[in-house]
């Protein structure tokens, strides 16, 4: 699968938990970049954050993929990363994601919103 691919399965996981803001951002342009995709999505408790990061998994898994190479965050409640070496999925409080900021530190990347509510 390629990490094109990936992203999608990572987003469309995202999206059957009810995640907000759903954000792929193509980083294969950007010069000394470490993996190709972040997709990026705010949820609204530490409850619905971990539930979008199952889906992630199980989405993952059943697209015949191997599970994250690393979580992180998951016993804080207020975000979690999910490095799938290629595509690295991140999870956020809209606090959280609004203080870190990654859709403006990563500028330069082709941003695609995404939105499954109308399929």
């Amino acid at each position: 699968m390629t990490s094109e691919q990936l992203s999608k399965v990572i987003s469309k996981g995202m999206s059957e938990k009810k995640a907000a803001d759903i954000l792929v951002m193509d980083l294969r342009s950007i010069k000394d970049v470490v993996t190709d995709f972040f997709v990026i999505c705010s949820g609204n408790s530490d409850t619905q954050i971990d539930a979008i990061s199952k889906s992630i998994e199980e989405k993952v898994s059943k697209a015949g993929e191997p599970p994250a190479w690393k979580v992180e965050g998951k016993s804080n409640g207020q975000w979690i990363v999910m490095d799938y070496v290629n595509v690295v999925a991140h999870i956020f409080l809209s606090e959280q994601r609004e203080f870190y900021g990654l859709e403006e530190l990563w500028g330069d990347a082709k941003t695609t919103k995404i939105d499954f509510s109308s399929k």
